[in-house]
């Protein structure tokens, strides 16, 4: 049985992933194909779990490295439990975050360093990068995250501007280091015109 394709949607808070998610997923079942929804962190029984120790608490709850690698163990065992099982039976996987993630929040934004972060990350998920990671860029996305959660964000989307704005650059970075894996998406316009672009970004990996 041929492999499955492995997609994650990244993003700085309130770009959408969400909802393009779900779209993108019914798009694709049109075209018969399974696809499998998940998202990071969590995705998995063991990474849900610590996906409660990392979103919730006080900002000083976890340094940078231990929450780096926290990120990393839940990812893991979220690859071990769900992504690879899935691929293997010929599903396609659809992420809402995965390890670019971590490179732009934990290594980026805070201070690790790309490099260091990839590095942990790939003991962890061994081969199972992403064939493609489709990033929604929108300008406006911070404050719509905003008037989502009432102003009160967790963790890490409660953090200050120039902390995201320091997320949106590591992406970008990422995205040059890796022009066939990862494509910016615009995220402005309908929802519609969004979910069309990130077809057109997926369309040579459709079988």
């Amino acid at each position: 049985m041929p492999r499955g394709r492995f997609i994650s949607l990244e993003g700085g808070e309130g770009a959408g992933k969400s909802t393009q998610l779900k779209a993108l997923a019914n798009e694709l079942r049109k075209r018969g194909l399974e696809v499998v929804e998940t998202r990071e962190p969590g995705g998995s029984e063991g990474a849900e779990k610590i996906r409660e120790l990392l979103l919730t608490g006080s900002e000083e709850r976890w340094g940078p490295r231990a929450e780096a690698l926290l990120f990393a163990a839940a990812r893991a065992d979220h690859v071990d439990k769900t992504i690879r099982p899935a691929l293997e039976a010929g599903q396609w996987v659809i992420s809402d975050r995965f390890i670019d993630s971590s490179l732009a929040y934990q290594g980026g934004a805070g201070g690790l360093g790309i490099d260091a972060v990839r590095a942990i990350n790939a003991f962890g998920i061994d081969d199972c990068f992403p064939d493609r990671t489709l990033v929604l860029a929108l300008a406006e996305g911070g404050a719509r995250a905003r008037a989502r959660d009432n102003h009160v964000g967790d963790r890490i989307g409660g953090r200050p501007e120039n902390y995201h704005q320091k997320v949106d650059l590591g992406f970008r970075e990422i995205a040059a280091e890796e022009p066939e894996r990862v494509r910016i998406i615009d995220a402005s316009g309908e929802p519609d015109e969004v979910t069309g672009r990130l077809l057109e970004a997926v369309a040579d990996l459709l079988p």
